[in-house]
């Protein structure tokens, strides 16, 4: 029988012997996420110009680090000054955020309760009776968008050019007249409206301010020093993005008036930047994985991102205050934000501890850019070669760059992927799912790879006379490199 101290030796060589192999992984997949990366810098590079969006910016954070961030595009009215990382944008609905958060922080306290009458705590935010049993507004159904509550206070604050939003007064005076739209709990109706009072129900049980509330227990603790509950005015085309409408047909975008949400800052007041929300995610990643108490509980947290409400079609899902998705075997949970001028979006999917921040002005939502990001870096982290293997010694960098694809389409794209090459189109709103893996067989031959791993027909590139890169052969026909800027051919 082996001795105690035989035993330790034998486990912590074993121990040490795992140590390398855990490191190995680690920069493995790190090296994998950042080729990912690279193809999101470049389709985004091309999305920002294809679509002529005046400015945007993302981030993403895996864990505590912010991983990638960038900036495209120009963020004032003459277009000198360029996006970046730091750039300020209306965050919009993503404030609900921040508002749910703080109603919490009063459930833990137990000064509120999620299934009261929302009336218990604002006395004055009785709304119309429906004809029968309308059920209960609650701060749950507020929170859930399942309330039965209208969209929007009664002002017509959506609309241009002035964007004229109610004081906290006229939403007060407004409220009576207005009429539940369907009966408490029987539909998914998003509301403003809703998280409008919840934020006055912050306001009224803590005795403090909203926004005084929002910055002393929430943002500061949070070291969000670029996130406001409200419009930095003095930022205004120097950090502060400027806003701009929706392409017209010339082409051409008119910008958007700056505007103060007032009365329902709560809902769509706030202000932030990629950087500050990829912080925002790490302390909800950091929440969820301690489960020491930051804030809120980590359990506080969890309950916000379960499901709370299931619309009767089983398409839309919320949690407290957190739009909850479940795409294949995964779960996305965060907020989108639409503001005149301005689009935000903030997804996080909590299993692996990896957030996507989007921010830009013009009109198109980027939601969906979110997604083709998150795509892009699992189409990666799962990639390998199946043998054959490919040949070694090959300069991949030779063949990076941009390919005219006239008159078919606009360009070729090709970038470093798993030892070979990515080839994707530009423009594309998803390159993900038609991106050709390329696995180099010697010399200045490749062969795209299936689905399945098995190898298709050859992509071949061609050199000058003097040795570089000039071209890529397809089925026999020839697209040409690009000249990179500031470089001619």
């Amino acid at each position: 029988m082996k001795s105690v101290r035989g035993l330790a030796a034998g486990a912590l060589a074993a121990a040490l012997a795992v140590q390398p192999a855990l490191a190995q992984e680690k920069a493995a997949n790190r090296a994998a996420r950042d080729e990912a990366l690279a193809v999101v810098d470049v389709w985004l590079d091309g999305v920002q110009a294809y679509k002529h969006l005046p400015a945007l910016s993302a981030a993403v954070v895996v864990g505590q680090e912010q991983v990638w961030a960038k900036g495209y595009g120009t963020i004032d009215a003459k277009h000198t000054i360029k996006a970046t990382p730091q750039t300020i944008y209306s965050i919009c609905s993503i404030s609900k955020l921040f508002t749910s958060v703080a109603l919490m922080q009063q459930w833990e306290q137990g000064k509120v309760r999620l299934d009261d009458p929302i009336t218990e705590y604002l006395p004055w935010a009785k709304l119309k009776p429906l004809d029968g049993d309308a059920g209960t507004i609650t701060l749950r159904g507020a929170l859930t968008h399942s309330a039965g509550l209208p969209r929007e206070a009664d002002y017509p604050y959506w609309t241009g050019p002035k964007f004229p939003f109610p004081t906290r007064e006229e939403v007060r005076s407004a409220i009576a007249g207005q009429t539940p739209l369907y009966p408490s709990g029987s539909y998914f109706q998003y509301s403003n409206l809703g998280l409008t009072l919840v934020g006055e129900t912050v306001e009224a049980v803590s005795k403090q301010p909203y926004a005084d509330y929002a910055q002393a227990q929430i943002l500061g603790p949070l070291g969000l020093k670029d996130t406001h509950p409200f419009m930095p005015m003095d930022l205004f085309g120097k950090r502060l993005a400027v806003g701009w409408g929706a392409l017209k047909r010339d082409g051409t975008r008119e910008i958007v008036a700056p505007f103060e949400t007032r009365g329902i800052t709560p809902a769509a007041g706030y202000t932030s930047t990629v950087e500050d929300l990829g912080k925002f995610a790490s302390w909800q990643f950091r929440l969820l994985k301690t489960g020491k108490a930051e804030v809120l509980k980590a359990s506080t947290l969890r309950e916000m991102q379960r499901v709370q409400f299931m619309s009767p079609d089983w398409k839309t899902s919320w949690g407290l205050g957190f739009e909850t998705d479940h795409v294949g075997d995964k779960t996305y949970v965060g907020h989108g934000g639409s503001c005149p001028g301005y689009h935000t979006n903030l997804t996080m999917r909590p299993a692996d501890e990896t957030a996507v921040v989007m921010m830009a002005t013009g009109s198109e939502a980027p939601d969906p850019f979110a997604r083709v990001v998150f795509a892009l870096l699992d189409k990666r982290a799962g990639f390998k070669f199946k043998d054959p293997a490919p040949a070694t010694g090959v300069r991949l960098a030779d063949y990076v760059g941009h390919y005219d694809d006239q008159p078919w389409g606009s360009e070729v794209v090709v970038m470093p992927w798993a030892g070979g090459l990515a080839v994707f189109d530009l423009p594309s709103d998803n390159p993900a799912p038609r991106l050709d893996i390329l696995k180099p067989k010697g010399g200045d031959v490749f062969r795209r790879v299936r689905d399945d791993g098995s190898e298709a027909e050859d992509w071949r590139f061609k050199r000058d006379a003097a040795g570089k890169v000039v071209g890529m052969v397809h089925f026999s026909n020839e697209s040409r490199l690009m000249p990179t800027a500031g470089e001619t051919r």
